[in-house]
């Protein structure tokens, strides 16, 4: 009955936020300026975001937040490019409602990422994720600005590092770890990639490892015999792949890349692999990983067997991404639901790995939120993005955004 009670009156909330002058004025400014997103979204893709490389895309966001009149524009200790939107309230220690998108894209130092149009897509490394995500993020701080909109508490605007592979959510990490407005943020929205009825509200955990062997090396004829660390690999890969993993709750293992040696006829000095473990589930996810770590050690108990000789292994994590799940009587999802049902929108509940994973596994209410359009070739050279029905994704984050401001200051 609660439940109940509690979807009514978000959808009367949204009813009447939908109505307000000012909230108008916003998505008026939405509509206009639909050219000069795909403008910020073309120019930024430009710029390269490669893992732990940020620095200048955040550079370029710090000068469009202080455009937009943003205060306490600054880059965070992480390279977090930060900017608030005033509240209405004097408590500079109160509740904030985080808004991010994240800077970095899969793509290596050197990349072209110079973008292009054609025949009304955008075409570039990266143009959908996460450029689609950040310039949902400027076009809802600019339509906010035009409207002379100020929210019941602040709104935190950030453009944040580390999403992406190895960058392990440490952007996130950071803000509510050791930020200065760990403290303060009671509900976040990551904006994310294209799309505009989906809504990630279950966190993917992930653990990410690499396993690495290494040994004297030598020649293939006069040194035959000495460990070798391919082959140390592949039978530790081999007894990892025999470890039984659940289709319920779904957990995979993955090995994604492997690498060692220096030529046909030479034995390899070292080998290393990557690997991948993902679940649904957070308890799940840590069984596996027991699993992982006790047939890692067996494997080492047979290493001083090998040919006399004393190869090296280890397994280092160098990953580690929380598995969690927002409620489904959590008042964000009511509000989401209650927003697009105004909009005639289908909220589809969707479960992913983005970095709304961090604060869902601390508690907090948070969601990741495409930001309109269609996309495709994600994490390809042949990355595209159309941008056709933005403006209804902009507005549902919009409408979300600004009541659960109005939640979240009680």
């Amino acid at each position: 009955m609660a439940h109940v009670e509690g979807v009514a009156a978000a959808q009367s909330r949204i009813s009447r936020l939908a109505t307000l002058t000012p909230v108008h004025r916003a998505f008026h400014w939405l509509h206009l300026h639909q050219l000069q997103l795909r403008q910020w979204q073309m120019e930024m893709t430009a710029i390269p975001a490669p893992p732990f490389g940020e620095a200048a895309r955040a550079a370029w966001f710090l000068e469009r937040f202080e455009a937009l009149g943003l205060s306490n524009v600054h880059l965070d200790e992480a390279g977090n490019a930060l900017g608030e939107l005033a509240g209405a309230g004097t408590d500079k220690s109160g509740p904030c409602v985080l808004l991010s998108a994240h800077l970095d894209t899969v793509f290596p130092a050197g990349t072209d990422c110079m973008p292009v149009e054609a025949d009304g897509r955008l075409y570039g490394p990266g143009i959908c994720d996460n450029a689609a995500g950040l310039t949902g993020l400027l076009a809802i701080g600019a339509a906010l600005r035009f409207a002379n909109i100020t929210p019941p508490i602040p709104i935190l605007f950030a453009a944040n590092v580390g999403e992406e592979g190895e960058g392990d959510l440490r952007g996130m990490k950071y803000l509510f770890g050791q930020g200065v407005y760990r403290t303060r943020i009671a509900a976040a929205i990551a904006l994310e990639g294209s799309g505009t009825s989906a809504v990630v509200t279950r966190a993917l955990g992930s653990k990410r490892f690499r396993l690495s062997v290494t040994g004297p090396g030598g020649h293939s004829w006069s040194d035959a015999g000495v460990p070798n660390p391919i082959l140390i690999l592949s039978r530790a890969l081999a007894a990892f792949d025999e470890i039984p993993l659940p289709e319920t709750p779904r957990t995979t293992l993955n090995v994604g890349m492997i690498s060692g040696g220096t030529s046909v006829n030479s034995i390899p000095e070292s080998a290393t692999a990557l690997l991948d473990l993902r679940s649904s589930d957070r308890e799940q996810l840590l069984t596996t990983e027991s699993r992982l770590r006790e047939v890692f050690t067996e494997l080492l108990l047979q290493l001083p067997n090998l040919n006399g000789s004393s190869p090296q292994i280890s397994l280092e994590t160098i990953g580690d991404r929380p598995a969690a799940a927002l409620p489904d009587d959590s008042s964000l999802l009511q509000t989401i639901r209650a927003v697009d049902r105004h909009l005639m929108l289908k909220t589809e509940l969707r479960i992913g790995s983005t970095d709304a994973n961090l604060p869902l596994s601390l508690g907090l209410p948070a969601v990741a939120m495409g930001t309109g359009g269609t996309g495709g070739g994600i994490h390809t050279l042949q990355e595209w993005y159309d941008p056709s029905g933005r403006e209804t994704a902009l507005r549902r984050i919009l409408l979300t955004l600004l009541d659960t401001t109005q939640r979240a200051a009680g």
